[in-house]
């Protein structure tokens, strides 16, 4: 049996990977798990959560597939990229995917302006009426400074593990990403210890790799990486 598990972004929810879950429950018969972290729910706060809380619920999680799954693969967005390579040095997992990982510091703010240019640029703004949007964006203004804190602490805590992925990797970045540059795809890829891994730079996404104009090939270039048979001797 085939788990996966997608971690999503600071500020964000479950919905941001989306696309891909959906896909995957759609197409094959894998275990899917995309939680939500602490203080992401639509109704619930940032305030007073740690990132260490954020480690040990995508922790947990992945501790549940390891336990039912044979094959396990772990796809993180943003601030879940971050989670994601670490949790790939922590475990036996057997293939990694980074969408936009966030190994340096995001503001709140930027966020909604860099998914709003996005809406208006590739849906003229219809997303705007989307009730999840909406929520979306009144959650990430909302946010107290005290958890963008946190989260700088979580990339700063977490990043030099990186060295330790060794584990087949394909990194996806968009290349109008606002918020994470594109080059840094190039740096994670400098950075993880992996001999398998990839890069792929989508040229018309933003940061929401997997809502963006791109959608189609991020979901096909993740399927076919993930369900491929690693060349050993690459």
């Amino acid at each position: 049996m085939i788990g996966c598990l997608l971690i999503h972004g600071f500020t964000g929810a479950p919905y941001e990977v989306e696309p891909l879950a959906e896909y995957f429950r759609s197409h094959t018969n894998w275990v899917v798990s995309s939680p939500t972290l602490p203080g992401h729910g639509e109704q619930d706060s940032l305030r007073g959560i740690t990132f260490q809380q954020w480690i040990d619920t995508a922790e947990s999680h992945l501790q549940y597939l390891l336990e039912e799954c044979d094959t396990v693969y772990v796809i993180g967005f943003s601030m879940g990229g971050v989670l994601a390579g670490y949790l790939a040095t922590k475990y036996q997992v057997n293939k990694l995917v980074l969408l936009s990982a966030a190994l340096q510091y995001i503001h709140p703010i930027q966020m909604v302006k860099d998914i709003g240019g996005m809406v208006t640029d590739l849906c003229r703004g219809q997303l705007f009426q989307n009730e999840l949007f909406i929520r979306y964006s009144r959650k990430v203004r909302s946010t107290p400074f005290v958890a963008s804190l946190e989260f700088r602490k979580l990339v700063q805590h977490l990043k030099p593990s990186f060295e330790s992925v060794f584990t087949p990797t394909m990194i996806l970045q968009g290349k109008l990403d606002g918020l994470v540059p594109y080059k840094t795809a190039d740096a994670i890829y400098n950075l993880i210890g992996s001999e398998e891994k990839q890069v792929r730079v989508m040229e018309n996404s933003k940061h929401l790799i997997c809502h963006g104009a791109d959608r189609d090939e991020v979901i096909d270039s993740v399927y076919c990486f993930l369900t491929s048979e690693i060349n050993k001797n690459k």
